[in-house]
């Protein structure tokens, strides 16, 4: 077994969410086969392959999606204007963290 559930609660506990025993091993068992997939993967011989720096289209070193031109930036008044609740200049959120 790549991971065991000490982990999984572990992690699950730095992700502040309470799993119950049934999580717990559903998540161990499925992060598991994942990992062992991904060692497979590993076995794979890539020596032959060059390194792809763009793998959406073959095209020149510096090949780009769409022209780079410089924009106006949004600002705070219209990011803003949606909001449920703003101040400063920021956007007011409930508090998610009591550690």
């Amino acid at each position: 077994m790549k991971i065991t559930e000490k982990e999984i609660r572990y992690v699950a506990d730095l992700a502040n969410l309470k799993l119950s025993e049934e999580e717990a091993a559903k998540f161990t068992r499925d992060l598991d086969e994942i990992l062992v997939h991904m060692d497979k993967l590993a076995e794979i011989d890539t020596g032959d392959i060059a390194p792809m720096a763009q793998v959406l289209y073959e095209g020149e070193e510096t090949a780009i999606l769409r022209p780079d031109e410089e924009e106006q930036p949004l600002g705070s008044q219209i990011a803003l204007a949606n909001a449920s609740q703003s101040g400063g200049g920021y956007f007011k959120v409930p508090r998610v963290i009591e550690r």
